[in-house]
């Protein structure tokens, strides 16, 4: 088929330069039409009703409106426009209505129950048999047994969380570049910032077209203000912008407020849920967790708290103790806290993030990080160029076995930028399909580190390298995954309490040795990273734990109970909420006017709605995992080859636990959590 329009071209690479914003909704509609076209006809002939006809077809037909939008909803997050952004909104909305009425399709229902009924059904392979039981789940949570009327009800309530949803993003980010604050060379407020940091403003203020230099609320900008600043007025100053993003209150209250769209969205969720016969919207997360009961998300978090509260409790008081003497602080501010943490940690391990910084240099740390995918997994990363991209920093890989065959392609977009989303996240750009032809899996794989300067390369934080590895094992997931339904490859079908079983294991390479050999070098000298800095780097390891884990708590249980305790009568209280989580586990307590949640875009925008937890529960899955890299060699072979077979390889085709046994060869082990954090007792 040949068409103008990139995003209905069937080239394995998108050419990014051609999509405009006119092509959003052609596209999206076209291939709409041609789904529903295909299903009908499926649906009508009894004959069809069988895997290899109408699974099948059916997979062809979601995947190529994947396909479609997917470069979309990637331009949107790293390349945003006015314009771009006006289709996207109207294309989700689109997309949201079509997937309920598929959803709620009696026909296609019958036709996959009749599948599922069938006397060979348990003949089918185990894969074949998950993507029907799957499906037929799906038809249950998009209403397909409700009465027309509540059927009607549920699809509008989708579309209309889709838009909220939309807006919600929109606005963290347009209040997040909404704010600067321009400074002269040389200002005395900037005493204390590391010449890292100051290149970043100085590029800032390059790029806005004015002298001095441009503090933003970009996260490396904002993270080293926090950690370096010594004017406690400008950090405070800083502070009060970034926590009341897209809120009521701060230097740009009410202009992005996301406030209203909070209550909407959890009144929504909430009848959306009870519509389908659960109690709130937890109950209906956890239809497709691990977890399967609140009872048991709220037993493992308060579990998790009881262990690390008192820890936290014990870091906090230091770190007070140590604020007053050293710097005179009688009381210890949220906008103090990174400061104070920050120089404690060297005065205790003569160890500071801008000390290592230098030996991390992005084109090392990716070097390196090809070397480890080689030796653990048996895959090399080809660079490939003349690839049709978005911007002048992204890049792209072949994924190449050990016969030389390049199997997946991934997309590196690292710097953050104006246009661009915060934060760090893997998305899919095509998934792995045989039904036909092989089809390869894609990723796009996206950072906001701190772009390279006319001074100074990119150079990474320690957290930062971190980050780069977390994301890369949601990418191997995807990637390496040997299932061949696209609904079922990679990511795609696994429990969103584990998917990030893959990534939190990954993070733990960087704390070894034989993994910082290869991705760690000065810059300038390419002198390895010193044993002494090391070995401090190791002493330090689980410096605040407890503070970091009571944070991870925080937003878990606050999310938890935001959905499993709404009321319509009394709306979302999300600040009562807050407050009562906050004082049950929280030791850093924000003012009143603090917002965090309006620019939560996880549990709003994303995809952990009742499910922040995941983070925590996974990681005791990854924990345990690794431990066994531990014990037989984290750059192991076989080792690696076991994890790809067992975990990466089978995507959704399994339970994810399953999966975890199949390697560990054991049920798991709760307290490798806290072992992990240095807390266990």
């Amino acid at each position: 088929m040949t068409t103008t329009n990139p995003l209905l071209r069937d080239d394995e690479f998108v050419a990014y330069s051609d999509i405009r914003p006119e092509h959003v909704l052609p596209a999206v509609e076209a291939r709409i039409a041609d789904y529903r076209a295909r299903i009908e006809q499926l649906v009508a002939d009894p004959s069809q009703h069988r895997f290899d006809a109408l699974m099948l077809a059916w997979e062809n037909c979601e995947d190529a409106l994947n396909r479609c939008f997917a470069p979309v909803g990637h331009l949107h997050n790293v390349r945003d426009t006015p314009e771009l952004r006006a289709v996207y909104g109207e294309a989700i909305e689109l997309l949201t209505d079509f997937g309920t009425e598929i959803g709620q399709h009696a026909g296609l229902c019958a036709a996959v129950r009749a599948i599922r009924a069938r006397s060979d059904f348990d003949a089918l392979p185990a894969a074949a048999r998950k993507l029907v039981d799957d499906a037929l789940l799906d038809f249950r949570l998009a209403g397909v047994d409700l009465p027309a009327e509540k059927q009607q009800r549920y699809r509008v309530i989708a579309t209309e969380l889709s838009r909220l949803s939309t807006e919600f993003e929109q606005a963290v980010l347009d209040a997040t570049e909404a704010w600067t604050l321009d400074l002269p060379e040389g200002d005395a407020r900037l005493a204390g910032l590391p010449e890292s940091a100051l290149a970043q403003l100085r590029q800032a203020a390059h790029d806005a077209k004015i002298d001095g230099l441009r503090i933003t609320l970009q996260p490396p900008v904002y993270q080293a203000l926090m950690m370096h600043a010594d004017d406690r007025a400008l950090r405070e100053q800083v502070y009060t912008a970034y926590q009341t993003r897209a809120s009521d209150q701060g230097p740009n209250a009410g202009r992005f407020d996301n406030g209203p769209r909070i209550d909407q969205i959890m009144a929504l969720r909430h009848e959306a849920a009870q519509l389908l016969g659960f109690a709130n919207a937890a109950e209906e997360s956890l239809a497709t967790k691990m977890a399967e009961t609140p009872e048991r998300v709220l037993h493992f978090l308060h579990d998790l708290a009881a262990r690390a509260k008192p820890v936290a409790e014990r870091e906090i008081v230091e770190l007070a103790e140590f604020a007053r003497a050293r710097f005179g602080i009688e009381t210890l501010q949220p906008w103090d806290v990174a400061y104070a943490s920050e120089k404690l940690r060297i005065d205790r391990y003569a160890l500071s993030e801008e000390e290592l910084k230098p030996y991390f240099p992005l084109e090392r740390v990716m070097a390196g990080l090809h070397v480890l995918t080689e030796r653990v997994f048996g895959v090399k990363l080809v660079e490939r160029t003349g690839v049709d991209l978005w911007h002048a920093d992204a890049r792209c890989f072949d994924l190449v076995d050990d016969r030389g065959d390049a199997f997946a392609v991934v997309y590196l977009d690292l710097f953050a930028r104006s246009g661009k989303r915060g934060g760090a996240w893997m998305d899919v750009a095509r998934s792995r399909k045989r039904i036909d032809v092989l089809q390869r899996p894609q990723a796009f794989l996206t950072c906001n580190f701190a772009p390279p300067t006319a001074e100074l390369p990119s150079l990474l934080t320690h957290d930062d390298v971190l980050t780069l590895f977390h994301e890369f094992g949601h990418g191997l997931h995807h990637l390496l995954t040997e299932i061949d339904y696209p609904s079922l490859s990679g990511i795609e079908g696994v429990e969103w309490d584990a998917v990030e079983l893959p990534s939190q294991f990954m993070e733990n390479f960087g704390w070894h040795r034989e993994t910082l050999d290869l991705v760690a070098a000065h810059w300038q000298s390419g002198a390895p990273l010193p044993q002494t800095l090391f070995d401090r780097m190791l002493a330090a390891k689980h410096y605040q734990a407890g503070l970091f884990l009571v944070r991870q708590l925080e937003f878990a249980l606050f999310d938890f109970r935001l959905h499993l305790a709404f009321e319509p009568a009394r709306g979302a209280r999300v600040l009562d909420t807050l407050a009562a989580v906050r004082a049950e586990v929280a030791v850093i307590h924000p003012p009143h006017w603090q917002r965090f949640p309006n620019s939560f875009t996880h549990i709003f925008s994303g995809g952990y709605a009742a499910g922040y937890y995941s983070y925590l529960w996974a990681e005791v899955l990854s924990a345990d995992a690794f431990a066994r890299f531990e014990a037989e060699g984290i750059t192991n072979a076989d080792t690696g080859r076991a994890f790809r077979t067992h975990v990466l390889a089978v995507g959704g085709s399994r339970p994810a636990l399953d999966s975890f046994v199949a390697f560990r060869g054991r049920e798991l082990d709760p307290a490798a959590l806290l072992h992990s954090y240095g807390l266990a007792a």
